[in-house]
């Protein structure tokens, strides 16, 4: 069961650095456009999108992938509190 804990938390951890990664290319736009900025778009933006329904940016500030990136921190220990009540 530790094993599956250990991955399940890895996993989180890729996708929040996913997250962290994309936010900073928007900062470049060049970078979006390379072979890994769209998979990396692909990935993470079905995501932010949930997020961007619901919070409208902030004139040019957006804050919707703030709130995912909690969102999925607080999934995760969820989850994680969860496996760990069943052992």
């Amino acid at each position: 069961m530790a094993q599956i804990i250990s991955l399940i938390h890895f996993g989180f951890n890729v996708y929040y650095y996913m997250i962290i990664i994309y936010i900073v290319m928007s900062w470049i736009p060049q970078v979006r456009e390379t072979s890994f900025g769209e998979m990396l778009g692909r990935l993470v933006e079905p995501y932010l999108q949930i997020f961007r329904r619901f919070i409208p940016p902030l004139g040019m500030i957006d804050i919707s992938p703030i709130v995912a990136l909690f969102a999925l921190y607080f999934a995760q220990i969820g989850l994680i509190s969860i496996l760990m009540s069943l052992v």
